[in-house]
């Protein structure tokens, strides 16, 4: 038996562990979301957001520092580092707000048109050259969620229009994070964005501190971070051995998780137009991650002739 065939039971349990992990972590964000929706209700934003990423920073920390020492934290790239911590500081203050207005189920998908609005930054910053059937998913997005929040309906406020926000932060935020993920630690990176969120947010705590909060506001701020950080230290497990193209597609399983969520906590089913939205983000979505895949194959292809 070849070489060949004796390696592709492995591959395929690897993959099908990194899909895995991956649902874990989606299922984790989707708890991260409830939860905040939850919290939202009783505690200041950044008095939160303090919390969550204190919780990320202190365990990832104190579970990385013993084994790594302070070479961790080495960066060839400080100041990327610390917009990129910005950036996804940004998205969970947006998050926060927007999660106020919307059901979880629907936030959660309009979330999930980010990685086609990073075609949409390729394509006009970094001169990417992007197919016609690329534009036509990133179109096929942006029409799910204007089903979803469906301008001039009778449910339409423009509070509504917050998500679109963090998909604009967030989309930056993939794209630096592909950046640096060429030459740096997922480890490091992961560590500079807990303590650059903890140390931004630490500088409004005082102002914004609420002492009084009940337990389970608390027990709710600490379950964010819990979820965050374990989602986080999931997706890194999963993209440390499986390629992000098999990954990809699974992401959008958040969705489905978030509607769960939406009905366990607070018994909200999204309409038919909603559904109809989220399936077409989805679809369009996963087409995309398909053809990303399609594409590295015909290179390779190429490559080798």
């Amino acid at each position: 038996m070849s070489t060949a065939a004796l390696a592709r039971p492995q591959v395929a349990a690897t993959g099908l562990a990194g899909i895995a992990l991956v649902l874990g972590a989606c299922a984790c964000f989707a708890a991260l979301d409830t939860t905040t929706k939850v919290v939202g209700a009783t505690a200041p934003m950044l008095m939160a957001l303090w919390v969550r990423y204190a919780f990320q920073a202190v365990a990832t920390t104190a579970a990385v520092l013993p084994q790594r020492g302070l070479q961790v934290l080495r960066t060839r790239h400080l100041p990327f580092q610390c917009l990129r911590g910005l950036l996804l500081l940004t998205s969970s203050m947006l998050a926060y707000l927007s999660l106020r207005y919307l059901p979880v189920g629907e936030f959660t998908a309009i979330m999930m048109i980010a990685p086609l609005v990073v075609t949409l930054l390729a394509a006009t910053f970094l001169k990417e050259r992007v197919s016609a059937l690329r534009w036509t998913l990133v179109a096929g997005g942006f029409a799910g969620t204007l089903v979803i929040i469906r301008p001039g309906g009778e449910s339409f406020s423009w509070a509504m229009l917050l998500p679109l926000g963090l998909v604009a932060s967030n989309a930056w935020f993939q794209a630096i994070t592909s950046k640096l993920a060429r030459t740096e630690d997922p480890v490091t990176m992961h560590l500079y964005t807990g303590w650059v969120g903890t140390l931004l947010a630490s500088l409004a705590l005082p102002s914004v501190w609420q002492p009084g909060l009940g337990a389970w506001t608390w027990a709710g701020m600490a379950l964010m971070g819990l979820s965050a950080t374990v989602g986080h230290f999931l997706l890194i497990l999963a993209y440390r051995n499986t390629p992000a193209s098999t990954l990809t597609p699974y992401l959008y399983s958040q969705i489905g998780f978030a509607m769960l969520g939406g009905w366990l906590v607070f018994t909200h089913v999204p309409d038919g137009w909603s559904l109809f939205g989220m399936g077409l983000i989805a679809l369009c979505g996963a087409a995309g991650a398909w053809l990303t895949v399609h594409e590295s194959r015909s290179a390779l292809r190429l490559a080798r002739i």
